[in-house]
């Protein structure tokens, strides 16, 4: 018994510990917004990624609004790099090509400089409210002007740039990682090749993730901190796998009361973010110029690490099962980074006290901000984040309103995300579901398991509205290569040829936008086009409605109807942002007439 006392104790230090470091670096990233920083205390170059140039131009248009706002540090470049047009080349080409443009940017000064390299390229259509503006600029409930994930993701790292040698971080911009370590102590970025974080998970985490194989070490005192070697690393290993390969860790150990793990006496050690060192980077640089223009997608988790540590092998290059389409040239592009990378070092650094957190998703996000007790408290999210809305809503910890304009009499009820809409008198919105965008009209009644997002478009010069409505549940992704076979493609859970039925359209009369062998809710023409946003989330609302009663209607019969897919195409960012500014303007008009 005292035993399990003892670690109950522990864990709950470590919980509050964890909460306590946290709120530290939220609070020192709090004082460098809108000041200029101090050589050495922040990073020299931040570097976002793009997938395209229209994407480019977003986030640039994003970060001149956000340094304008005093929303990040000044007097850091903050760079936006768009991938070379043609065929995809992953977040590892990404790192590639963005090296080799800040090197043309900075030439020898570069060996100085520590970089961030935040991935953030890609059409986030697993959270499409995230597609329009970029998931690295997804809105959270907190902090004072209101974060998104650029500054959670930069907050987070504030204690890194300044004691860390000149290279390269690269990180992911929809996870967050979350650390404590021993007060007065910093993780150090010092040693030549990768150096890697590395949390402790359960097994079925590090099946979709990457493990590291660990060199032994010396029985420690379970510190929050530790620098370990590693042997090879595993990229979303099966369990087998793990336990073959000596990645599993038993006994009791941090992880038992490290609140990440399952208390159970097994874990691996998972990947999140690394760092590489300059002379390392330069040496990619040089297998860059040597590989020629990248015509394949590269992973810079798998196809990296991979190569690195005593015990790599060079088997994982023949492996394409965990590549999205498999190119000719893959396999010999991996193995030129086998052998340019063979031999470097793999430094791991364990934060045995630590969280890794994946908001990439509708069920993700919903759960982070809604359900998830933990992360509140570490990240001190709130309910009612910048917005104007009924009391119980704003004590409700369940639903959290963001940058939105409620009217008194509205009701949300729990597990429900709003952000950046205007609702009026007695709106009512159902449980776990998502508005992004939107201005609704009173009375209506917004369904339970839903994502609503509008959108606001140039098209031949008009601009036009699309509000899009989905099942939280819905896979964009799921596609079939022809039209026969559309029945099994599901939209609120009911097939979509079913849905057709009720709004009055036959499956000849569903046309797809983009590629036509891959067919999907993604390029399906199912959402109408109108004249402004009110009427524009009505209409989409009524089709749903449409769903639920026998009657068929005759809805769509007379819109122009567009995709997500060419929603987002034809998207004209500058005025979505002119209606947050309108909303922000308001909100501070309500906020000083209730003060």
């Amino acid at each position: 018994g005292s035993f399990y006392n003892t670690m109950n104790e522990l864990q709950k230090r470590w919980k509050l510990s964890l909460q306590k470091s946290t709120r530290q670096k939220l609070e020192k990233f709090d004082r460098l917004r809108g000041k200029r920083v101090q050589d050495g205390e922040f990073w020299d170059v931040a570097i976002i990624t793009a997938v395209d140039e229209t994407q480019k131009a977003a986030y640039e248009m994003q970060i001149t609004d956000k340094l304008h706002r005093g929303e990040l540090p000044l007097g850091v470049p903050f760079h936006v790099f768009a991938d070379p047009p043609g065929p995809k080349i992953g977040n590892g080409g990404s790192t590639l090509h963005s090296l080799e443009q800040v090197k043309d940017m900075y030439g020898e000064k570069l060996s100085g400089f520590r970089i961030i390299i935040i991935h953030a390229g890609g059409f986030s259509q697993r959270l499409p409210s995230a597609s329009a503006l970029g998931k690295i600029f997804t809105a959270l409930p907190l902090g004072d002007p209101l974060y998104q994930m650029l500054e959670l993701k930069l907050a987070m790292y504030i204690d890194f740039p300044s004691h860390m040698r000149p290279g390269v971080l690269v990180t992911c911009a929809d996870d967050i990682e979350l650390y404590a370590i021993k007060e007065n102590v910093a993780i150090v970025f010092d040693r030549p090749g990768f150096s890697a974080l590395a949390h402790p998970s359960p097994l079925s985490i590090g099946r979709t993730h990457g493990v590291f194989v660990l060199e032994p070490a010396a029985e420690s005192d379970l510190p929050e901190l530790e620098y370990r070697s590693c042997h090879c690393f595993l990229h979303k290993p099966s369990v087998d796998k793990m336990q073959a390969s000596g990645a599993v860790c038993s006994g009791v150990s941090c992880a038992e009361y490290s609140s990440s793990c399952v208390s159970g006496s097994e874990f691996v050690y998972t990947d999140s973010t690394y760092y590489i060192d300059y002379h390392t980077a330069t040496r990619l640089l040089a297998l860059l110029k040597e590989i020629g223009p990248l015509d394949c997608e590269i992973d810079a988790y798998g196809d990296f690490l991979q190569a690195l540590g005593p015990g790599a092998t060079p088997a994982y290059t023949k492996h394409t099962a965990n590549v999205t389409k498999e190119e000719k040239n893959l396999v010999n592009v991996r193995e030129q980074i086998f052998s340019l990378l063979k031999g470097t070092p793999l430094n791991v650094v364990v934060l045995n006290n630590s969280k890794f957190y994946h908001v990439g998703t509708t069920q993700e996000y919903l759960f982070h901000l809604t359900g998830d007790p933990d992360l509140r408290a570490e990240l001190g999210l709130l309910s009612d984040a910048f917005s104007i809305c009924p009391g119980d809503t704003s004590k409700d910890s369940a639903v959290c309103v963001i940058h939105s304009l409620l009217h008194p009499s509205c009701a949300v009820a729990s597990g429900s995300v709003i952000e950046y809409s205007r609702l009026g008198p007695n709106v009512t919105v159902g449980g776990n579901t998502i508005i992004s965008g939107c201005w609704i009209d009173g009375g209506l009644s917004v369904p339970s398991n839903a994502f609503i997002h509008s959108l606001t478009g140039s098209l031949n010069g008009d601009t036009v509205f699309v509000t899009i409505m989905l099942g939280i549940e819905d896979n964009v992704k799921k596609s079939v290569s022809s039209v026969s076979d559309i029945s099994q493609l599901q939209f609120f859970g009911t097939s979509l040829v079913t849905c057709l039925g009720c709004w009055g359209l036959s499956v000849g009369d569903l046309k797809f936008s983009g590629d036509q062998s891959c067919l999907s809710l993604w390029n399906a023409r199912v959402f109408p086009l109108c004249s402004d946003l009110q009427s524009s989330f009505a209409t989409s609302l009524q089709m749903i409605n449409s769903l639920h009663s026998e009657s068929s209607c005759s809805l769509l019969q007379d819109f122009k109807l567009f995709s997500l897919q060419e929603a987002l195409k034809y998207k004209d960012l500058d005025k979505m942002l002119r209606f947050r500014k309108g909303l922000f303007e308001d909100i501070c008009k309500e906020k000083s007439k209730a003060n």
